[in-house]
């Protein structure tokens, strides 16, 4: 015997239509709707990926905080200067000294 399309929608009688409906809702809402769970996954992604970067971000905020510290002093300027750009004083010699990595 061939079922019509009537035959499964007389099966959805009283609390099996609640049911159904309530069934495609759930599954509407979870797969197909612009707020779904898989975009709050996602979304959820993306924000744990931010605050991971901002708290990177502020630990290095608190060392360049830290380094400007130090250069604000008159050794920590003229460390600099010697360490990052080879200066010396008028009555010096500066030898720079490079490691071979090689063996």
């Amino acid at each position: 015997m061939k079922k019509t399309i009537f035959q499964y929608i007389s099966f959805l009688k009283g609390y099996r239509l609640y049911v159904f409906i309530l069934f495609c809702f759930f599954f509407w809402m979870a797969f197909f709707d612009s707020n779904s769970l898989l975009t709050h996954r996602e979304l959820n992604k993306e924000i744990h990926k931010l605050n991971r970067q901002k708290q990177f971000l502020q630990k290095e905020i608190e060392k360049d905080k830290e380094m400007l510290l130090i250069l604000d002093t008159d050794e920590g300027r003229e460390r600099l200067g010697r360490e990052e750009y080879y200066l010396k004083h008028d009555n010096e010699d500066v030898y720079i000294i490079e490691h071979d990595t090689i063996d």
